[in-house]
């Protein structure tokens, strides 16, 4: 049975959801299909790629992945079949699969099927089911396109870095008012080395200069720090949903793309 996983701007309100699905089942009636989010904002790479980069490793591979966030086609944006790491991702190339990796996927090919005159109107439907279809049915990418060698990146997206401070931005508020950013562990310990740090937003009274490992080492109401386990920087406040305090998007007064600064000790 083939797995197929739906990540889309699209929302649940109309029917376009439900119109990718039927045509999935139409072309391929075995297949299992897994709705990953319809609730990305519209347009917004970087949402996309965080939060299918956070759930796909955990299906069999073999999965195929459709990622239905600006998926049109254009002079200089393709559509692409990308196999990483024994997935298959299908979406346009729009700087989303260079988020989705930190980098280039082991594969890219862009395809060259023979569409119907309509596929511009609804490609997520009209081309991303079809070349999904075509994977579920034991299909290659080679077959239906052409191998390339980079996908496109997207630049400004990294933290910027000197000897004594991160400065990275939220790039996620999960439901309960919980902030993520685009700071790695990795990035964290390479520049701290172990030295003391402030972990901050607009103001000095909100600072952080402890890590912790989960939400509960702090009493219930305190901002927490700590490495989640996709080894991104969280902040957040134990117990802090809407209705029981407010979450640290409220207590920072932060949202996505917000600042977010670690500033280290000087070296002695």
């Amino acid at each position: 049975m083939a797995i197929i996983t739906l990540t889309t701007d699209m929302g649940l309100k109309d029917h376009y959801v439900a119109a990718v699905k039927g045509a999935i089942l139409s072309q391929f009636p075995g297949a299992q299909i897994v709705d990953i989010s319809h609730q990305v904002k519209p347009f917004d790479n970087a949402g996309a790629a965080f939060t299918l980069g956070n759930a796909w490793a955990e299906f069999p591979k073999g999965s195929i992945h459709i990622v239905g966030v600006n998926p049109e086609a254009d002079g200089r944006t393709a559509h692409l079949v990308v196999r990483h790491e024994g997935h298959y991702f299908i979406g346009a190339d729009n700087g989303l699969f260079s988020l989705l990796f930190e980098g280039q996927p082991q594969e890219a090919f862009e395809l060259t099927m023979k569409l119907d005159a309509d596929h511009r109107s609804f490609p997520v439907k009209n081309v991303f089911v079809k070349v999904a279809c075509h994977l579920a049915r034991g299909g290659t990418p080679d077959v239906i396109g052409r191998r390339v060698e980079r996908v496109r990146e997207l630049i400004g997206f990294q933290p910027a870095v000197d000897a004594s401070a991160i400065r990275g931005k939220v790039v996620h508020v999960d439901g309960y008012g919980n902030l993520v950013t685009n700071i790695r562990r990795k990035l964290f310990e390479e520049v701290g080395h172990g030295r003391p740090f402030r972990i901050g937003f607009a103001s000095k009274e909100d600072e952080i200069t402890q890590l912790h490992t989960t939400y509960g080492e702090v009493p219930d109401g305190e901002k927490v720090a700590f490495f989640g386990s996709n080894g991104l920087l969280e902040i957040a406040v134990n117990k802090g949903a809407e209705g029981h305090g407010g979450g640290a998007a409220r207590l920072f007064g932060a949202r996505e793309g917000s600042p977010v600064r670690v500033e280290f000790a000087e070296r002695r």
